[in-house]
Formats: C-alpha cells, structure tokens, sequence
C-alpha cells in the first residue's frame, strides 16, 4: 500500500515507523528539514520536502498514487486543506487530524465528507477516552476498545490473590463455559509468550486478554486486584487531554484541575463551571498536598 503522511512531527513520526514495518510504501511530506531527517533515521521510507498544501509538492510525492493520504500537522486548516486536495488530485482516501471536537458532529462531519475527506480525528479526544476508560477499570494497566468497541483489549497483572494464579489456560476455561474471553499473551519475566492450553498462569504475570465488552467487569475480576470507585479526581496542566477529562467527567465526579500559567487558569474556569481551577505550580508538593492530593482517589498528570 502506498501511504503518504504529510508531517513529521510526534504523531507522524510515530505513524511512519509503526505502518514502514508492515512492508507498506511510506512518504512523509514535510516542510522542516530537520524533521525529515529526524523521521528517515527510525524508518525506511521517502521524503519531499515541501508545503503539503501546494499543489507541485503532492505532485512530486505522487499523490494520485497514494491509497491513502494522512496529514498530521499541528495546523489543523493545514491538514483539512491537503486532505482536500489530496483526494480531488486522486488518493483514494484522505484522512486529517483536527483540533476541534465539533467538526465530528454529525452534521458538521458530512461537509467534510462531501469535501472528500473519508475520516477526522482528534488525538486529544481519543486520548481522553482512554484515560477514562482506564479511571473506569483501576485494576488494568492498559485497555483498548476496537471492532466499534464490541471486543475490549484489557491489560493487567496477576496478585497473589488471582482466582487464575496456578491453573492452566485449559483448566481455567473449562470452568468458565460459554467462554467470553481468551487469554492472546501473557508477560513474564520480560519476556512475551503467546499462551497454550497447557501454560500456567503465575504470580506476577501481565496477563493481556481480549474479552466482549459486557464481560469486562467478569474478566477484570481475575486479576485479584479491587477497582476503585473514582469519586475524587486531581489533574495535572491544562492541556486539551486535561480539559476534555475534566470536561467528560466534571458532574460525575469531584475535579480539580492544576494549572501553572494564570491566564490559562482563568480561561478554563470560563469553560469548566463544574471543575475546580487551581493556579499553582504542580512541582509543589507542599501546596499540592494544601490543595488535598493525599486525598484523591486518582491523579491524572
């Protein structure tokens, strides 16, 4: 598959090296040459060095060839316009990272479709839903929804206390008819096994299991480990991830959110009526324990 990503910064960086390693034609456009040099030292890939949104620059990196075009830049007009014309000059599908969560509103999401643009996404939203989900299940190291959210990819570690610690996959999963889970991998000792029927669950293990969504709870229960309820709940900086927390969560639970730069403070406490603001340095750990960290039940930095 040829895959043009148009900038080189965190997120493309990060693409580049994650789809060069599935044996798929990668080229990164991006206007800083230091960036290009930056992202062809961890990838085997091309570069153009260019505007993304000129039209001689997504000729030169043989765009209309491209199955799929994805433009990462921190501008998000930058990445709506090339998307644009990436597909109008013949990608056969466009996608570009946006920085306001309005435009996935239905509605608004047609225009951009109608634009030619297949798919928009906001890192920052799908990094808060993470954050959630995991302040949701305290027992997990990792949790990941995918197929629509219809299975779920729980991460976490096997305590003492694992009703699984001992037994074999085999033995374990005869008991727990009809099945609702299955162990893909398992931790230990640093190194990855990918498990068999007749592999035991020990002590320590970091168990990976993918179960349907309504069985998280059921599965989670085998780690040995007790969930917290999050009543209490403290953010670090103000940062998109940080407001769209507190943003999600503001009347379910108690917030308060930390943030050092005062003009940043007083803008939040505009948007976040339902959030406490505190104008502090977060490195303080006298004022952070004033402020009643040593009482939260969680801290999201």
């Amino acid at each position: 598959m040829k895959i043009i990503i148009a900038g080189a910064g965190d997120v493309g960086c990060h693409l580049a090296r994650m789809l060069s390693g599935d044996n798929h034609e990668i080229t990164v456009i991006e206007s800083d040459r230091k960036l290009l040099e930056d992202v062809s030292a961890v990838a085997d890939l091309l570069t153009v060095e260019g505007d993304c949104t000129s039209f001689a620059t997504l000729r030169k990196a043989i765009v209309r060839k491209a199955d799929l075009f994805i433009a990462v830049n921190h501008e998000e007009e930058r990445n709506i316009i090339s998307a644009i014309l990436a597909k109008q000059m013949g990608a056969k599908k466009s996608i570009a990272r946006i920085d306001h969560n309005e435009y996935l509103e239905p509605n608004n999401k047609e225009v951009f479709i109608n634009l030619g643009i297949d798919y928009l996404f906001y890192p920052e939203k799908i990094a808060a839903r993470q954050v959630i989900k995991l302040l949701g299940h305290t027992a997990t190291t990792e949790y990941v929804d995918f197929s629509n959210g219809k299975l779920s990819l729980v991460v976490f570690r096997l305590d003492p206390a694992s009703e699984l610690v001992g037994h074999t996959l085999l033995s374990f999963t005869e008991k727990q008819q009809p099945l609702s889970y299955r162990t893909v991998a398992i931790t230990r000792d640093g190194r990855t096994i990918i498990p068999h029927g007749n592999d035991t669950y020990m002590e320590g293990d970091m168990v990976y299991i993918i179960t349907k969504e309504d069985s998280v709870k059921e599965v989670m229960a085998f780690s040995g480990q007790s969930n917290i309820d999050i009543n209490n709940l403290m953010i670090l900086g103000g940062s998109q991830i940080g407001q769209r927390i507190a943003l999600e969560l503001q009347d379910k639970v108690n917030i308060k959110l930390v943030e050092y730069i005062a003009d940043k403070a007083y803008k939040l406490a505009e948007t976040l009526d339902s959030t406490l603001i505190i104008n502090e340095d977060g490195r303080n750990i006298e004022a952070m324990m004033e402020e009643g960290l040593s009482n939260m039940d969680a801290f999201v930095a």
